[in-house]
């Protein structure tokens, strides 16, 4: 019995080599986006998890090498997980026990503007342009008793229910989220650095060393943004809740909370300040208003225009016109997470054109 020659030629075992390849990518691509989808309700918590790991890798490699953690990484995990959850409830908690504080004056304060409506501020007549019809509006619509003033008629119970169930299910949502992404956050410590040389190890084998190169310096452009938007804007909030108690403006603590979360939004703070500004106005301390108003500019100034550009831009090597497009255009396109995210993608931009010149 002869055996035949096999017919397969070099040619041949190549393109079948190259099929095989390709239909494992595909399987590879198609089974990625099934898990994708079927996980798509915890990816948010991932996504945060992954921006506040990055931000905290450099502490936890530190704290690895410490003889205390360095042969319990379950006690590591859990201490800084813990952390990072006591970091969000405890600020939620104090702003909490403050509006319950004041509850019954608010209450007080809302049946009395129900009562006899919101008198017209004094600042207003002297405003230099539109001041007549801004009083107009104000004597027809809010100084009037409230419970029969038109623009509150507009706000039909139905209305005010939707809004509450809204608010509501957007509340639960976060928690949800939160919940989760402190659970993975757990996992992600307890792996610790051999996570990150896997990832790294796995972005090397999949697009060379210039992937992996990439890589680190996406997870050095979302650190600098985290350190950035948030401890300037910790400063800023820390800075001006000085100014709110020196000048008499109430519960300067906790706006002083609420300006340092504006400020981590570019360009938001002065919503804040201004509007505290705008009070002190309306209590006829005009000093004080323009004392708020003006250091709350010079702070934002300073914060905005020289040092956030300089945390987020010199450690990604980002200019800070592409820092600012992928700080707006993030949030724009992906929420608040997007903030982190769109100097990630900004990196990728610059590193591919870099890419492309020297080639």
């Amino acid at each position: 019995m002869q055996i035949q020659p096999r017919n397969d030629t070099p040619d041949l075992s190549d393109r079948k080599r190259k099929m095989q390849r390709a239909a494992s990518a595909a399987l590879y691509t198609v089974l990625v986006l099934i898990a994708l989808y079927t996980a798509r309700t915890f990816i948010p918590a991932v996504v945060w998890a992954s921006v506040i790991a990055i931000a905290l890798w450099p502490a936890l490699g530190w704290l690895e090498r410490r003889p205390l953690f360095k042969h319990s990484h379950l006690a590591l995990a859990i201490l800084l997980t813990a952390a990072i959850g006591l970091l969000f409830v405890v600020p939620f908690f104090i702003v909490a026990a403050q509006t319950i504080n004041e509850a019954h004056d608010m209450i007080r304060y809302f049946q009395d503007v129900l009562r006899t409506g919101i008198p017209l501020p004094g600042f207003i007549e002297h405003i230099p342009m539109g001041s007549q019809q801004v009083a107009k509006w104000w004597q027809a619509n809010l100084a009037t008793p409230l419970e029969s003033s038109p623009a509150v008629k507009n706000l039909h119970s139905a209305t005010v229910v939707a809004m509450t169930r809204h608010f509501g299910g957007r509340v639960v949502h976060g928690v949800f989220i939160f919940g989760f992404m402190l659970m993975t956050l757990f996992f992600v410590f307890q792996a610790g650095s051999r996570l990150g040389e896997q990832l790294l190890a796995g972005s090397r084998r999949a697009f060379g060393a210039d992937g992996a190169a990439l890589v680190r310096r996406m997870a050095a452009s979302v650190r600098s943004t985290v350190v950035g938007l948030v401890v300037v804007g910790l400063g800023e909030g820390a800075l001006l809740g000085i100014a709110y108690a020196v000048t008499g403006v109430p519960h300067a603590t906790l706006l002083g909370m609420l300006t340092a979360v504006a400020a981590m939004l570019p360009f938001c703070a002065p919503i804040v300040f201004l509007g505290s500004a705008l009070w002190l106005l309306a209590q006829g301390s005009m000093i004080s208003a323009a004392g708020v108003a003006a250091f709350g500019l010079i702070v934002v100034f300073i914060a905005e225009h020289l040092v956030r550009p300089v945390l987020i831009g010199g450690s990604a090597r980002l200019p800070f016109l592409l820092v600012l497009f992928g700080i707006l255009g993030g949030a724009e396109t992906f929420g608040l997470i997007g903030l982190f995210i769109g100097p990630a993608l900004m990196t990728i931009l610059v590193v591919l054109w870099a890419d492309w010149v020297r080639d």
